[in-house]
C-alpha cells in the first residue's frame, strides 16, 4: 500500500535509531566515567549494594588509621620507658657501688647520690612530659580509674584493660577460696642440746650456721635472720611470749614457689612442718580466689585475671585470708576504635599507670622518690640494701609495663591491621565487581552501538525517501 500521510517506515526506523542513540550515549558514559552504575536506574538494587559496599570501605580505612595511629602512640610510650628503663640501670649501678663502703669514701658516695637525685628527677620529667599529640602518655592519665579498693584486701592493683560496654562501670567482686601461705618449718626445743651445725636454704640461697650445746632457739632466730637476706629464710619463735615454744622457720616470699629447707649432719635437731609431721623441706601455698565468677590460681599473693571484659593483676594483702571484697573501676584507659563499626566489640582499652618517681616500688618496701637525699632508702643515709629493693621492683614494673604495651601493639593493633587491610581486599573486590565498567564489554557495546546508530540513520534515510516513488503513479495521468 501507497501512503504519504503516516510513514510507518520512518517511524520504525527513528524507535531503533532512538534505541541505538541510548546505547551509544550509555556506554560512552560508563567509558567516560569508569563505572558500571552511574544513576540508580542503571541498577537500582546494585547501587544500593555498592553504597553499603563503600560505606563499609571508608569505615575499614578509618579503622585501618586508627590502628597504625594507636600503634604509634605505643611505640611513642614505649621509647619512653625505653629511656626510664636505661636511667634506672644507672641507679642501680649506682646503689650497688654505695654499698661497697669499705672502699668508697663519704665523698664518693654523695656524689653518685647527686646523681641519683638527677636521675629521679629525669624519671619523673619523662612520666609528666611525654605526650602523643597533646595526650600525655605515662603520668596516670591513661590509667583506670577505682573506687572502693581495701588496702587491708589487695595491696597493689594493675588492671591491663576493662571493656565498659554499654555501662558506666565495671563491677569487681573478688572472693578468696584458698589463701596463700609461706614455707613453713618448725623445731619444737627452747634450746639445743648439743651442738649442730644446719643447712639452711631458701629461694634466695643457701647458708651454714654451726650453734653450740645450749644455744637458745631465740639466739638461733636472731642468728637467721642476721642472713635472711642472702637465704629467703627468716625465723621467730612459735609463740613469742614463750620461748619454750620452739622456732618457726618460714619463707620472705608466699606461693607453691617458695621453699625452707633446714638440714642437719646430725640427727639431734628434728623439724616438722605446721602439722606435726617430720619434714626437712616444706614449700607455700598459692592463693585461689574468684574474680567476677571466674576461678584463678595465684602466683602466691598475686592474681591475675583474664576474662573477656577484665584483664588485671592483684596482689592480695598477707593478711587477708579466706575472705571477700569488692570494688568499682569507674572508668579511664586508653581506648581505641579498632573496627569499621562504633560499638564495644570493636574497640580495645589499655591502661598505662603513672611510671613518676613517686609511683615506682610499693608500699611494702617503699618508692623510687624514697631514694633522693633526705629519703629512708637515700645511699648518702647508708641505705644502700632497701635502695636495691626499691631499684629492682621499680625496673621490674617498668620491663611489665613494656610487655604489656608490646603485648598490645603486636598481638592486638599489628594483627588487627593485618586483619582489616584483607578485608579491604575483599570488600573492594566485591564492590568493583558490582559498579565498575568492564571496558571489554562496554567497548564492544561502543561498537555495536556506533554501527547500529549508522544503520539506522541510513534506514531512516531509505524510509524517508520511499514515499517519493508515488510521484512516479501522479505522473503517468
Amino acid at each position: 500500500m501507497s501512503r504519504i500521510n503516516t510513514n510507518v517506515a520512518a517511524l520504525i526506523a527513528q524507535q531503533g535509531l532512538a534505541t541505538s542513540q541510548g546505547q551509544l550515549s550509555t556506554a560512552l558514559q560508563r567509558l567516560s566515567t569508569g563505572l558500571r552504575i552511574n544513576t540508580g536506574a542503571d541498577d537500582p538494587a546494585g547501587l544500593i549494594a555498592s553504597e553499603g559496599l563503600q560505606a563499609q570501605i571508608q569505615g575499614i580505612n578509618a579503622a585501618i588509621g586508627n590502628s597504625q595511629l594507636a600503634s604509634n602512640v605505643i611505640s611513642t610510650a614505649d621509647g619512653a620507658l625505653g629511656e626510664v628503663s636505661s636511667l634506672l640501670q644507672n641507679v642501680e649501678g649506682l646503689v650497688v657501688q654505695a654499698a661497697n663502703s669499705g672502699a668508697m669514701s663519704s665523698d664518693e658516695i654523695n656524689a653518685n647520690q647527686l646523681e641519683i637525685d638527677s636521675a629521679v628527677q629525669s624519671i619523673t620529667r619523662i612520666s609528666s612530659n611525654t605526650s602523643f599529640a597533646g595526650l600525655h602518655l605515662l603520668d596516670g592519665s591513661l590509667d583506670y580509674v577505682t573506687s572502693g579498693v581495701a588496702n587491708s584486701a589487695i595491696t597493689s592493683l594493675d588492671i591491663s584493660s576493662a571493656n565498659f560496654g554499654t555501662a558506666t562501670n565495671v563491677p569487681v567482686q573478688l572472693n578468696v577460696i584458698t589463701s596463700a601461705r609461706q614455707a613453713d618449718l618448725q623445731f619444737r626445743a627452747s634450746s639445743l642440746t648439743s651442738s649442730v651445725t644446719l643447712t639452711v636454704a631458701g629461694n634466695d640461697g643457701t647458708q651454714t650456721l654451726s650453734f653450740a650445746s645450749g644455744t637458745t632457739a631465740s639466739a638461733i632466730a636472731f642468728a637467721i635472720n642476721g642472713i635472711s637476706d642472702s637465704t629467703g629464710v627468716s625465723a621467730k619463735l612459735i609463740n613469742s611470749a614463750n620461748a619454750a615454744s620452739g622456732l618457726e622457720f618460714t619463707s620472705t616470699g608466699y606461693g607453691s614457689s617458695q621453699f625452707v629447707s633446714v638440714t642437719s649432719q646430725t640427727s639431734n635437731f628434728a623439724t616438722t612442718d605446721d602439722n606435726g609431721n617430720a619434714q626437712t623441706r616444706t614449700t607455700g601455698r598459692d592463693a585461689v580466689a574468684t574474680v567476677n565468677g571466674a576461678v584463678t590460681v595465684g602466683n602466691g599473693l598475686d592474681l591475675h585475671v583474664n576474662t573477656a571484659s577484665l584483664n588485671m593483676d592483684l596482689t592480695l594483702n598477707q593478711n587477708f585470708g579466706q575472705n571477700k571484697t569488692s570494688f568499682v573501676i569507674t572508668g579511664g584507659g586508653a581506648k581505641f576504635q579498632l573496627g569499621a563499626e562504633v560499638n564495644s566489640a570493636e574497640q580495645e582499652s589499655i591502661g598505662i599507670q603513672s611510671v613518676a618517681a613517686s609511683q615506682l616500688g610499693d608500699s611494702n618496701i617503699g618508692y623510687l622518690s624514697d631514694l633522693v637525699t633526705g629519703g629512708k632508702a637515700s645511699i648518702a643515709g647508708g641505705n644502700a640494701a632497701a635502695a636495691s629493693q626499691i631499684v629492682q621492683e621499680a625496673i621490674n614494673q617498668v620491663a611489665v609495663l613494656r610487655g604489656k604495651l608490646g603485648a598490645f601493639e603486636s598481638n592486638t593493633l599489628d594483627t588487627n591491621a593485618d586483619s582489616l587491610n584483607v578485608a579491604l581486599e575483599n570488600v573492594t573486590s566485591a564492590e568493583s565487581t558490582i559498579a565498575d565498567a568492564d571496558f571489554a564489554q562496554e567497548t564492544s557495546n561502543l561498537t555495536r552501538a556506533q554501527i547500529l546508530e549508522q544503520a539506522g540513520t541510513s534506514v531512516l534515510a531509505t524510509a524517508n525517501s520511499t514515499p517519493q516513488n508515488i510521484l512516479t503513479l501522479l505522473q503517468g495521468h
